[in-house]
């Protein structure tokens, strides 16, 4: 699996919202401008974080966007399953995709795709959004 820049950027944007969870809604555009990215490319990534119920949006004259959980409850492996699909680096292993080539049974390379896999996951559902903040404050 490679991370495209939906999923980079969307991590990178929800960083931003858990390292000011507690001052309230940020809009949009400060997101894009603290982070280099598009506005129109952020809106898009937004959408469906929205939808996965991972954060939430206020309206308003100080509206913007919000976790919907403290950030140690939000895993990169969610945000990154909201923006990309599931995590697998083989189509063939992916969630609920058992059967994609028709030769699982006799595939012998299908182990290694299912251990890279699970350690992906593994790694990506061990990190939070709070994990996030404190290796950056750590690395600097």
């Amino acid at each position: 699996m490679k991370v495209s820049a939906k999923g980079e950027y969307g991590v990178r944007a929800m960083a931003i919202l858990a390292l000011e969870f507690r001052a309230g809604p940020i809009p949009l555009r400060e997101i894009a401008k603290r982070e280099g990215i598009s506005y129109q490319f952020l809106e898009q990534i937004f959408l469906p974080l929205r939808r996965a119920g991972l954060i939430d949006s206020v309206r308003g004259a100080k509206g913007g966007y919000v976790l919907a959980r403290p950030p140690d409850e939000i895993k990169v492996g969610d945000i990154l399953r909201a923006l990309e699909g599931p995590i697998a680096p083989v189509e063939c292993v992916g969630e609920g995709n058992t059967d994609a080539c028709g030769r699982s049974a006799a595939c012998l390379t299908r182990g290694i795709w299912e251990k890279l896999r699970d350690t992906m996951s593994e790694v990506l559902n061990d990190i939070t959004l709070a994990d996030v903040i404190k290796m950056s404050a750590d690395s600097t």
